[in-house]
């Protein structure tokens, strides 16, 4: 099961980018510098990396008073969960 390895990995490299550019993002505003883009993280979260963004939100306390993060990525999470189940409910029938 080669595949799965791969996807496990992706999944973890992915989750670790979200989680730190949370992190970045959040140094950065407190330093007053160059953000990066709301676009940009949420692509992060929908390309698989929404559990590491999501626990970057609250580890950094960032961007959680934002309606469109607080809502946004715990949604794409509750998608990509949803649609992994039923991947994995395809190959096992």
């Amino acid at each position: 099961m080669i595949i799965t390895g791969i996807v496990i990995g992706y999944l973890i490299l992915i989750n670790m980018a979200g989680f730190l550019m949370m992190r970045a993002d959040k140094r950065r505003a407190v330093r007053h510098k160059w953000r990066i883009r709301e676009r940009s993280l949420f692509l992060c979260a929908a390309i698989g990396g929404s559990a590491g963004s999501w626990i970057g939100m609250y580890v950094f306390r960032h961007k959680t008073k934002h309606l469109r993060f607080v809502l946004g990525i715990p949604a794409i999470l509750v998608l990509q969960i949803a649609a992994a189940a039923l991947l994995i409910r395809q190959v096992i029938l």
